[in-house]
């Protein structure tokens, strides 16, 4: 009996249900089935227990909710189908109208783009997921873009290096050469420079490796110079700081340098009537470049500007000091009047070579001063007190008067 159950139901989900679904369920069905059950109980053998009786109308409601959930499962699955299809129309339509649309979507954004309560979000989410590709292809294009321009200038330096002949590469060694040639000849013949290196306890680390990096724009501008100086490092301990910072810059080739390197003072190695102490706090003016003289710079850099300290150092050692003639020739801004020490020695270096202050001085930096001295000195004094007050606004009503005065005698004189 079990068997032939078993038996009918597959014979009805295999054959009967489909049909069912396709054609939509009628009730005509289940009295067929229920007369193929009753007709396969008759032909059971009558050794069956009385007990084991068939319940029809138990065993109609169990097939029946089974055809019901299949049959709902279809139609479900069929609707999600036909929304799926409908939602893809509408994507298609809005994109031939021209509205924002992105051109891939996925089955995930699908579903969400068809839970959106509204039309208005709907839009919006489109949009968002049009932005969003929008932004993947430009990265995309960027990248390319990137990746060309690399493969580009790989290409140009291979050419580059194709390029560069033996020629080439024989003038820069014979540069080299020259230039270390005139060192050489410097060492022997040429006018001494010294650079004071006894300012190490007065700067902080920072401030000894800003110098140091001075040091070797100093040394390289000296070295490429038609007429360079024979560079002294005076008072210069080993392992000290400057000589830590040195090696880092150098490194092997620190040993191979043209210059003298010595722990001595200036005054142990020249005489004093020959030397000149070049700092800023000096009362004495420079006038002109004296070729036998020797001059010193102080290798220091102090940012919080300790006036004093290498005018107190050099009347110490009863030293003849100067100061470069900035106020003389440069119409003075603000600020101090202390200059790198690479700057310093392009002005020695041009003033060595042409003797002309105005050259020299092109190096000190341009937001430092107005411009070069035209004019008397006081008369310019006059115009750069009548502009700071203008700027600062002090005495405004003053400086009106003075300059309502100045104008009406010019006038007069007129």
């Amino acid at each position: 009996m079990q068997s032939a159950n078993v038996l009918l139901k597959r014979i009805v989900r295999s054959s009967v249900l489909p049909f069912a679904a396709q054609h939509g369920v009628k009730k005509d069905l289940f009295p067929l089935r229920r007369t193929l059950s009753l007709s396969l109980c008759m032909k059971q053998d009558n050794s069956c227990n009385p007990s084991e009786k068939l319940d029809l109308d138990a065993w109609k409601k169990v097939m029946r909710s089974g055809l019901q959930e299949e049959v709902s499962e279809t139609v479900s699955e069929s609707k999600e189908l036909s929304a799926v299809a409908a939602a893809r129309e509408t994507l298609e339509m809005w994109r031939l109208a021209g509205r924002a649309v992105p051109e891939n979507i996925s089955e995930e954004q699908l579903k969400t783009f068809m839970e959106c309560p509204s039309k208005s979000a709907k839009k919006k989410y489109l949009k968002y997921l049009h932005l969003k590709e929008l932004y993947k292809k430009n990265d995309k294009r960027k990248l390319e873009e990137k990746r060309e321009r690399r493969l580009e200038k790989e290409q140009a330096s291979k050419t580059d290096e194709t390029k560069k002949t033996s020629f080439i590469c024989l003038w820069d060694s014979s540069m080299d050469r020259a230039y270390n040639w005139r060192v050489a000849q410097s060492m022997v013949f040429g006018q001494p420079l010294v650079f004071d290196m006894s300012y190490e306890n007065d700067m902080s680390f920072r401030e000894v490796a800003n110098t140091v990096r001075q040091l070797v724009l100093s040394e390289g501008c000296n070295r490429r110079s038609v007429d360079p100086f024979h560079i002294h490092f005076c008072n210069f301990k080993d392992d000290s700081l400057y000589h830590k910072e040195f090696i880092k810059h150098y490194k092997e080739a620190w040993s191979k340098l043209l210059i003298t390197v010595t722990d001595q003072c200036y005054t142990e190695v020249f005489p004093k009537d020959k030397l000149i102490y070049l700092t800023a706090d000096s009362p004495k003016v420079m006038k002109t470049f004296d070729h036998n003289k020797i001059y010193i710079v102080g290798s220091m850099v102090d940012k919080s500007i300790k006036t004093g300290v290498s005018l107190a150092r050099a009347k110490r050692l009863g030293l003849e000091t100067a100061a470069l003639p900035l106020e003389k020739y440069l119409l003075w801004n603000s600020g101090a009047k202390n200059l790198t020490l690479d700057q310093m020695m392009h002005i020695l270096l041009t003033l060595k070579d042409t003797g002309d202050w105005k050259k020299a001085l092109e190096f000190v930096p341009k937001r430092k001063y107005c411009g070069f001295v035209n004019k008397p000195v006081h008369e310019l004094k006059k115009t750069l007190n009548l502009i700071n007050t203008l700027k600062f606004g002090k005495r405004q009503e003053e400086v009106r008067k003075q300059f309502a005065k100045s104008y009406s005698k010019k006038l007069t004189q007129k």
